[in-house]
């Protein structure tokens, strides 16, 4: 039977999820208003990075020595892996069916000048259609591409639209697509360790295989925490490279524009929401935030517009609001 349909699968993810909002709404903001600016962008990934796998490891040292004879961990690893690597094969060409995704000369030339600029080889450039957006994809079998849609190509200057692709190739330059997907298969076995544990514990009725795995899966949800953390700081570090490409200004601008497309039409947040891909998107942070500007681009008045902050937390983009700030920070 198919885990999706298992009621115990399905409490498991509300449950866990239920706990990441708690979190996100208590605890967390706090946390990170302490931490918050004491650290380079390097600094704060390196340790970040260090924590997710360190927690991990002692999680899964400690859920093995206790009942590790109950189940194969490196059959959960094998079947966590192949589901995830079929995905990471597969997506490319879902994105270019799913997108009408299209060669395009012009943008092509756009891609190659900026890649040339930061010293990278330059990925594939194509079109796609949807709201204002751009997205880093591909893998070792189609290659990397570079994808923009129609009507961001529309809305940016051509400083602008350099910035943007900048930060798609960034994300290139820095394999945030395998990063990711390394640090997204952690909260994954995890999960699954406490899932199969309580499945042993009802056919064979101990208590302490049910709590140890209860525990396993909430600890799953708590790095999947860290993990959109990380994956928050890969965004500044997209938009850098950016930067460096375009100039901070010009970043500033880009993200401007688009956070201003979507305050005005909300509408689109939904489809950002229920896209399967959206965690690629240079833009989905998927709540609005409120500005105070109405007809124009106000870039400094974005920057002191109010955060959700559970929003936040349970994203794997930063808001608007701070990215530009992380710009101004930028000796550039």
């Amino acid at each position: 039977m198919l885990l999706i349909f298992d009621p115990l699968y399905i409490m498991l993810g509300v449950l866990g999820y239920f706990i990441m909002f708690l979190l996100a709404s208590t605890v967390a903001p706090k946390i990170a208003g302490r931490f918050a600016g004491r650290f380079s962008l390097y600094t704060s990934m390196a340790i970040l990075g260090v924590m997710i796998l360190g927690i991990s490891a002692l999680i899964i040292y400690l859920v093995l020595s206790f009942a590790g004879y109950y189940f194969s961990l490196l059959g959960i690893v094998i079947f966590v892996l192949i589901v995830n690597l079929l995905m990471y094969l597969a997506s490319p060409y879902i994105i270019n069916m799913s997108y009408s995704a299209k060669p395009s000369p012009e943008l092509q030339r756009f891609v190659d000048t900026v890649a040339n600029r930061l010293g990278v080889k330059s990925p594939k450039a194509v079109i796609v259609r949807g709201p204002p957006n751009a997205f880093a994809y591909g893998n070792f079998l189609t290659g990397k591409f570079v994808a923009v849609t129609d009507s961001m190509l529309k809305m940016l200057s051509k400083e602008e639209l350099e910035a943007v692709i900048g930060h798609e190739i960034g994300h290139h330059k820095h394999r945030d697509n395998a990063v990711m997907l390394l640090f997204g298969l952690l909260p994954s076995i995890i999960f699954y360790l406490g899932y199969m544990l309580i499945h042993s514990s009802l056919s064979e009725r101990r208590n302490q295989l049910a709590l140890l795995g209860f525990a396993a899966v909430i600890a799953s949800f708590l790095v999947q925490i860290l993990v959109l953390a990380f994956s928050r700081l890969r965004e500044y570090y997209a938009d850098f490279e950016g930067a460096l490409a375009a100039g901070k200004r010009s970043m500033q601008y880009a993200l401007a524009k688009i956070h201003a497309f979507y305050h005005r039409y909300p509408d689109y947040h939904e489809m950002i929401a229920s896209d399967k891909f959206r965690t690629l998107f240079i833009y989905a942070f998927v709540q609005a935030v409120a500005s105070p500007y109405v007809a124009y681009i106000d870039v400094e008045s974005i920057k002191r517009a109010k955060v959700n902050p559970v929003e936040e937390f349970l994203s794997t983009h930063p808001p608007i609001p701070k990215r530009l700030r992380f710009l101004d920070s930028l000796p550039l």
